[in-house]
């Protein structure tokens, strides 16, 4: 199994000031490599397709609404799953003084993700979006080592880190969060692949 990690939103706690009210995180998985490179393909032509440059990077925030439908709409008849974790960030619900950091909140909601969706992961490969500072992914890299991967069920097999830029299967789970979050916040209306 392949899988890829991303967010939308931010794990800051600056709300009114910066911060987003709402962080989701989602790890999107593939069953095989074989579906995952399927897919890779597929993005890397829908660059061409659209007329974009071939190290355009597919991020949802940025991208116009009709970007977001093409991408949408070409990797729809992929096999893959997504689990996702959505956390409202309100202070006055926030219980433990670990979650009143950025990088504890970042690292309890992607423990989370993991043990949720632990039954239907097996020996798998993750890649986590690589951001922030170097010091903040080295013990994100240990935190998950040490509650992901010395479990007694053998759910990860490695775990790396990779710039989304490049890598479109990073891109994919970048939009799967912002579809998420948008889902959550019930901001559905204007990603309708229909129309």
């Amino acid at each position: 199994m392949l899988a890829f990690v991303d967010e939308s939103g931010d794990a800051g706690l600056k709300l009114g000031k910066g911060s987003s009210p709402l962080f989701v995180i989602v790890l999107v998985v593939f069953p095989t490599p074989d579906e995952a490179q399927a897919c890779d393909d597929r993005i890397a032509a829908l660059r061409g397709e659209l007329g974009l440059a071939d190290n355009f990077e597919f991020h949802f925030r940025g991208n116009s609404h009709r970007i977001r439908l093409a991408f949408l709409r070409a990797v729809a008849p992929f096999n893959f799953t997504y689990y996702g974790f959505a956390l409202n960030k309100d202070p006055s619900k926030l219980y433990g003084q670990g979650l009143r950091y950025k990088e504890s909140l970042y690292k309890f909601a992607c423990r989370l993700l993991f043990e949720n969706a632990a039954g239907y992961l097996r020996d798998t490969i993750v890649v986590i979006d690589e951001s922030g500072e170097r010091r903040f992914r080295d013990e994100l890299r240990r935190y998950l080592r040490h509650r992901i991967m010395e479990a007694d069920r053998r759910i990860v097999r490695k775990l790396k880190m990779q710039r989304s830029h490049s890598n479109n299967l990073l891109q994919l789970a970048d939009y799967v969060a912002g579809v998420t979050s948008r889902s959550v916040q019930g901001r559905t209306g204007r990603i309708n692949m229909n129309g």
